[in-house]
């Protein structure tokens, strides 16, 4: 009998390690590589025994399941990247990390920071490490240091833009090389809001995971705690209570609406239009507050707890909510309208930033980014977990790929969220909002997806035979976007950035990990 060449899972469940499939370098390479609908979620390289191997989640969207592989990681392997350029990021995170060399990578350059030596143990792993002492190193304080790509001429300029940005922006770097004020190449440096979240997690699970998964991106909190709770409990073999489930759904609704009518008040603000950025500013604290309503957090922290849910919603409460949520979604209709129908505003948002539905599916691009380029990625419809597999949102799609098209896709979710939203609150499932959770036991694996307000977040945890993390995997979907970004702005206006950027509005944090 063949031995199957994935292990194929429903989103949000586990299984043993071993039933993993582990390939030689070439097989992987193909396996990852090859389409059919297929996309990575994830891939990245962890210790196995006294080596390394690299694991990719494919997200076979047609099929609404999940494709896991493995290979055995040497000194180095044949690239992936020049037949499949949506794991180029993924690739050089891997060699970043670990030393491995990807032969043939067409761009290898540090993700975040200067690649440390191959193996090297971490000075700050705790004693009983589980990944036996192999870890990547503490990152050298060189963020940024890398060779920048350089395009020369006599008319060829260059212009450097952070990291240090005015406000309250975070830090990310944005090297320009202009001719005149055309972008002929954006480069873009992270590294600087790195925190070392992912190593922290390892060793757990333990009281404090959940406030590290939390903290992946403090604009989503609800979506990545929910892809973290959602893990711990498929390899736990729990599920939630329907009513901790709906509870769930309405955080990440809530999350989604509050910053999708933020981004719109900022893309307003980014071209002077000033009756939709300061209206949308405003009722973006309007949605904020709703959350704050279930728990006491405006961003959610405490509302998601792996078993189900911290708060529950009293019917009077949810009736109150709905009147607060109509008066927002009314006023949040007006202000937003006037973009649409304001012309000197469609002249800056159309043609401005385009992606062709090309260019986002050889990236990998996921959420509003992908959805406005025309691809139907969503992962509440493709890989439903939680209550979505109950309940159905249309999957707003648009066709244009620029800011106008970006923009438009926020709106259309807004209203779909904020009917979502209100239905839910009026007919909320009975019973508890908790179930218990035994640790963990045995090796396993699980890949954990949630459709957060940016797009696909993904977990993946593995467990020791303790039940302990030996690994654990986040991207957050800024880590699928950022060259997206960088590609909108060939050929634009440099004074278009700022548009292009708000239009994407991805998370630094995130994808710092």
């Amino acid at each position: 009998m063949t031995a199957p060449a994935v292990l194929t899972l429903a989103n949000a469940s586990a299984a043993a390690i071993t039933e993993l499939p582990r390939h030689d370098a070439a097989g992987f390479g193909k396996l990852v590589a090859r389409s059919h609908g297929r996309r990575v979620a994830a891939l990245f390289a962890c210790p196995r025994g006294a080596g390394l191997e690299a694991i990719a989640v494919i997200a076979a969207d047609g099929d609404g399941v999940l494709e896991l592989a493995a290979t055995e990681l040497g000194a180095s392997y044949p690239s992936i990247t020049p037949h499949c350029p949506q794991v180029q990021l993924f690739e050089r995170e891997i060699w970043e990390q670990w030393g491995v060399l990807p032969i043939g990578h067409p761009w290898l350059k540090p993700v975040r920071f200067q690649p440390p030596a191959r193996g090297e143990p971490a000075a700050d792993r705790p004693t009983g490490d589980p990944t036996g002492g192999l870890a990547p190193r503490d990152p050298a304080p060189q963020i940024g240091v890398t060779e920048f790509y350089r395009i020369e001429g006599d008319e060829v300029h260059e212009v450097a833009v952070g990291p240090v940005h005015a406000g309250v922006i975070e830090p990310g770097h944005f090297r320009f090389q202009c001719h005149g004020e055309d972008v002929m190449h954006l480069e873009i440096s992270l590294g600087y809001q790195h925190r070392g979240v992912e190593r922290a997690l390892v060793g757990g699970p333990n009281p404090r995971s959940v406030h590290l998964a939390e903290t992946v991106a403090g604009d989503t909190t609800v979506g990545h705690a929910t892809a973290y709770c959602q893990a711990i409990e498929a390899l736990a073999g729990v599920r939630p209570p329907p009513r901790a489930m709906a509870i769930r759904a309405l955080g990440l609704e809530l999350e989604r609406l509050a910053n999708h009518v933020g981004d719109l008040g900022a893309l307003a603000n980014d071209i002077g239009f000033l009756p939709t950025a300061a209206y949308c500013g405003r009722l973006r604290g309007d949605f904020l507050n709703l959350t704050a309503e279930i728990c006491g957090n405006r961003f959610g922290r405490g509302l998601v707890r792996p078993g189900g849910v911290g708060y529950d919603i009293s019917e009077p409460r949810a009736a109150g909510m709905v009147t607060r949520l109509d008066h927002a979604v009314r006023d949040t209709h007006a202000a937003v309208e006037l973009l649409w129908e304001t012309g000197s505003v469609q002249a800056r948002f159309e043609d401005t930033g385009r992606i062709t539905i090309d260019v986002a599916r050889q990236l990998g691009l996921v959420g509003p980014a992908a959805r406005a380029s025309g691809l139907k990625r969503d992962v509440r419809t493709t890989h439903p977990s939680g209550y979505y597999r109950f309940v159905h949102l249309p999957v707003s799609v648009w066709n244009t790929g620029d800011v106008f098209g970006r923009g438009f896709v926020r709106w259309l979710e807004i209203q779909r969220s904020a009917e979502f939203v209100r239905a839910q609150l009026t007919r909320l499932p009975a019973g508890e909002v908790m179930a218990a959770v035994p640790r963990p036991g045995g090796a396993r694996i699980c890949a954990s997806l949630v459709e957060g307000w940016r797009g696909e977040i993904c977990h993946v945890a593995i467990t020791d035979e303790l039940g302990r993390f030996a690994a654990y995997k986040i991207v957050d979907p800024s880590f699928h976007n950022w060259m997206g970004l960088a590609m909108a702005l060939r050929d634009q206006q440099i004074s278009d950035f700022p548009l292009c950027n708000k239009s994407f509005n991805l998370s630094y944090c995130g994808h710092d990990l």
